[in-house]
């Protein structure tokens, strides 16, 4: 028996095969199919996704907290820490349920704006999205080879590689999200189980040697009496320097743009995901108290056992003060297991962040048609993102302080603009205890950012220059994209199908009417123009169509065409449509399609300029209809023999 030849698969085939990261089918396009295959997971594991961005944060969050608060850096974490459970955990608990397909706060504030407005306003929160979640994956990336290259047992040849060793990280990445996202997250799980055992190994023996040496908590209260007075001094001081601890915060937003992965109840609908928003919860509040132990607890053994110097750039502890007592009181092998696991969970730090852009893009760009069809697939759009690391890491030469300002602000932006997202969801709903306890959430938030712009404004720069990239792609986008058939389905009723069945057994012949005041004048006059201006033996079949444009940003929609006797006399089919050209087209070649029969259509040319005619109809869905129909039916339908008639007159 001889064995049939096995074909190797084509890089396309490979390239929009299912992909890294499952989403929900709306809006995706004809990669719907294949997010539709990728199945879901328990929450506590895309907890562990999330948690290596958020998680990995104790690599260098208590180096963070010593430099920027002092012997006050505990105080400091815990207002830190209250902010995270009393604040940013209710705001996105609440998210999660408003937001369920994994479009984060973004999609709460989308239904605030219409028309351009709205859109242009989602494209500046993406930049700040991107911005979080790009700089995630390069300073993650970065902050892993600093630990590399500070590791005792390192050969001095890596020294001053830290930017190739960084690129090779990203790569790296990259290639686990194009072998598949059930690689990915079962990594996530392992790297966080096993880097949550080392910290609490390193903290525990950290408090030994604190029972020890109990003289450490005398020292470090005598000197806060020293340097700030009273505990409401104290606590004072605290409040203001804790903007400066924000990245702790981060893995939130992560936490509900990769909410589509989490596995819900057995019979539920996407329509109402009850089972996915309860177990988000979970996952949301499970990390957020996780991290709140560690935070305090790191927090207090760095400061009562590390020398204030040694957290300065140059010292012992600096950017890795647990790597230093994982060291000091673990021993050389410990510390290097402990080292090993820390620079693989900031590596893979980018994972969530990298899941979060493969679900929020798809989201939004496609489906304003301002991203080509093709970044719906999520292959190509590694790719294309593991690119854009490639440069950012070589723009910041994978300095970890440089991209902390940019971290910072995007994190920030992003819980604030939740927190205002759900303060204006509560009061629409009448609830006036949230509603004013959200908004002195934002305030709070409010305050956090504009204290993190004014100490780093290079955050806002790099985001804007983030939001510009995002803005010019897609402006460009939507003008490569203008003629595309981007209606998704044509629904005709009963009386609709009657007047086409009707009228296919002699020839199909529509015109184009502009609805006004719809009275018996109005279509009289337009049929008498139609005949006279076409020579017209006979309109007794003709059928008016007659499109309401309905919000022109958006893009592709589903197409419901209702039929209707008006008069007595006159026939109209009645749709809604963000263009009228599009609805036009894709009602012609449905005709097409479904009655075997070419259709006419009859419309008007656009007085006027030509070229603001054609910015009407990018802007706003009307101007040059005539020219514009038929270039999207050409398009359609490259063959001119199956291609609809177009009349113009």
């Amino acid at each position: 028996m001889t064995l049939a030849p096995v074909r190797p698969r084509s890089v396309r085939t490979w390239l929009f095969a299912p992909g890294a990261a499952p989403a929900e089918a709306d809006h995706l396009g004809p990669y719907a199919d294949e997010r539709r295959l990728e199945k879901r997971h328990p929450w506590w594991k895309v907890m562990c996704l999330t948690g290596v961005d958020y998680f990995s944060t104790l690599g260098y969050q208590p180096g963070i907290a010593a430099l920027a608060a002092g012997a006050l850096a505990p105080i400091a974490t815990i207002v830190l820490v209250l902010l995270t459970l009393f604040g940013a955990l209710p705001v996105y608990r609440r998210v999660a349920a408003e937001s369920p397909h994994g479009q984060g706060s973004i999609a709460m504030l989308e239904r605030l704006l219409p028309f351009w407005r709205g859109k242009l306003f989602v494209l500046v929160l993406l930049g700040f999205a991107a911005t979080d979640f790009m700089i995630t994956i390069t300073l993650s990336a970065a902050d892993a080879s600093a630990h590399l290259v500070e590791n005792p047992n390192v050969p001095d040849v890596l020294h001053g590689q830290e930017l190739a060793i960084t690129i090779a990280l990203v790569a790296l990445l990259g290639a686990v999200f194009l072998r598949g996202f059930t690689e990915a997250i079962g990594m996530a799980v392992v790297l966080v189980i096993v880097y949550l055992a080392l910290n609490l190994v390193v903290i525990a023996a950290a408090l030994w040697h604190v029972a020890e040496h109990p003289h450490v908590i005398g020292d470090w209260t005598s000197t806060l009496t020293q340097e700030h007075g009273s505990p409401l001094a104290m606590v004072a001081m605290a409040l203001i320097v804790f903007p400066k601890l924000a990245l702790g915060l981060s893995g939130f937003e992560t936490g509900v743009a990769v909410t589509t992965h989490v596995e819900g109840d057995p019979d539920e609908s996407d329509a109402r995901p009850v089972g996915r928003i309860r177990n988000t919860k979970k996952l949301l509040a499970a990390a957020a108290v996780i991290m709140s132990v560690y935070l305090i607890a790191s927090s207090l053994v760095t400061t009562w056992l590390i020398p204030a110097r040694e957290f300065e750039d140059g010292g012992a502890a600096s950017g890795r003060a647990l790597a230093f007592l994982a060291h000091e009181y673990l021993g050389n092998v410990f510390g290097t297991a402990y080292d090993v696991s820390t620079i693989a969970i900031l590596w893979f730090a980018g994972a969530s962040a990298m899941a979060g852009l493969l679900n929020l893009i798809p989201r939004y760009l496609p489906r304003y048609g301002m991203a080509p069809e093709w970044s719906a697939a999520v292959r190509p759009l590694v790719l294309v993102l593991t690119g854009i690391a490639f440069v950012v890491t070589w723009i910041f030469h994978a300095d970890v302080n440089a991209q902390g300002g940019a971290y910072a602000t995007g994190v920030l932006v992003l819980i604030t603009s939740a927190a205002v997202a759900v303060t204006l969801s509560a009061r629409r709903a009448g609830q006036r205890r949230r509603t004013v306890a959200f908004a002195v959430i934002a305030l709070i938030f409010v305050y956090t950012t504009l204290d993190n712009v004014t100490e780093r404004p290079d955050g806002v720069k790099i985001g804007g220059l983030f939001i510009a990239a995002i803005v010019a792609v897609s402006v460009v986008s939507r003008l490569v994209r203008a003629f595309e058939l981007r209606t998704t389905e044509v629904r005709l009723d009963a009386t609709a199908r009657m007047f086409l069945r009707d009228c296919a057994r002699r020839s199909i012949r529509l015109v184009a009417n502009e609805p006004d005041a719809r009275d018996h004048e109005e279509y009289r006059q337009k049929m008498r123009q139609i005949v006279d201006d076409n020579d017209l033996p006979d309109a007794s079949d003709v059928i008016f169509v007659e499109v309401t444009v309905t919000d022109p940003s958006d893009f592709a929609s589903v197409l419901d065409v209702h039929g209707e006797v008006l008069h007595g006399e006159y026939r109209v089919l009645s749709m809604e449509s963000p263009s009228v050209p599009n609805a036009l087209a894709a009602l012609l070649l449905d005709i097409r399609d479904s009655t075997g029969v070419r259709p006419h259509i009859y419309l008007e040319w656009t007085e006027g300029n030509p070229a603001l005619n054609f910015l009407r109809f990018l802007l706003f869905g009307v101007g040059e209809v005539g020219p514009v129909t038929r270039e999207v039916l050409r398009r359609a339908e490259p063959d001119p023999h199956r291609r609809p008639h177009v009349h113009a007159g």
